[in-house]
């Protein structure tokens, strides 16, 4: 059968149908699944047979998968896991948890992994457990709100360096998000603010909740700017708001898209969604010996 693949969106953002992920693929397949991630930045696929192990053996197809680190309850594998399933016991946990805590985080527009050296190329999450009402996840085209920018704020994008932190993003949530040994894991990246498609050539803006400031500004100007940006990208006009079936796999591009989980009755419903989470080839620039977030 013949993938077929439709745009959900204006701008960005199509469903890819006629293939199933949790079986053995050609290449010849999966060049096409590649090629049409590089043009949309955002897929979704439906009904998908996705176990952890298929998933993993799938996900391996982009490239080198991120370990989960220390924040994750399932640190040291390959799953960023996002539930409000306690992993040993199945039970909901408790919402004043550090676990749940934590998990607000993901209701900030952010792109996985920008406050490591090498940030990632691509996240793919599967839907395993999905409650009856809430919890969709929005995702938001940099590369169209780059384009929408004014050429004066085009030309002042250019060449600007951002750090972003963990616990710069985290610390907006709550003060109790992460423990000084999660802290100590991440100490930040600096990433340009500006990315390109090596494939297509297109930009992108590249901020979200995780960059602090801007290098070489005065720190609360750089935030401005960055929320600035921020806002602009995040507008409906850029967004497309995935309401989540047992079964989805949703595969989207970290360099061009920002996303962001949102509510559900985290008491009432059960949800567990298995992200894994592909590494970059490079750092987008040279990093600092010491990083300004490290220093204060």
């Amino acid at each position: 059968m013949a993938i077929t693949i439709r745009q959900l969106h204006p701008l960005f953002c199509a469903e890819v149908g006629g293939v199933d992920t949790g079986q053995p693929m050609d290449d010849a397949t999966f060049a096409e699944i590649r090629a049409a991630f590089e043009s949309y930045s955002v897929l979704v696929l439906r009904d998908q047979s996705l176990d952890d192990a298929r998933q993993v053996a799938f996900s391996r197809r982009f490239g080198p998968l991120e370990m989960a680190g220390k924040a994750n309850p399932a640190t040291g594998t390959h799953f960023a896991r996002q539930s409000n399933l306690d992993i040993g016991t199945g039970e909901v946990i408790p919402s004043d948890d550090r676990r749940m805590i934590y998990q607000k985080g993901n209701y900030l527009w952010h792109s996985d992994s920008s406050f490591k050296a090498v940030p990632s190329l691509c996240s793919l999450l599967s839907a395993r457990v999905v409650p009856p009402v809430g919890g969709n996840t929005e995702f938001a085209s940099m590369r169209a709100a780059y384009d929408a920018l004014p050429d004066d704020k085009k030309k002042r994008l250019e060449g600007l360096i951002a750090e972003h932190s963990l616990v710069y993003s985290r610390g907006t949530v709550s003060a109790e998000a992460l423990t000084a040994e999660m802290k100590a894991e991440l100490p930040g990246a600096w990433q340009t603010m500006v990315r390109v498609n090596p494939v297509n050539g297109r930009k992108a803006i590249y901020a979200g909740a995780h960059a602090s400031h801007v290098i070489g500004w005065p720190r609360e100007e750089g935030r401005a700017f960055i929320q600035e940006l921020n806002e602009f990208a995040t507008q409906p006009r850029f967004c497309y708001s995935h309401a989540w079936r047992q079964g989805d796999l949703v595969i989207w591009d970290n360099r061009a898209t920002l996303h962001r989980a949102t509510a559900y009755d985290t008491i009432r419903h059960k949800r567990l969604m298995q992200r894994t989470t592909v590494g970059g080839e490079s750092p987008t620039v040279a990093q600092p010996e010491r990083y300004e977030l490290a220093a204060e």
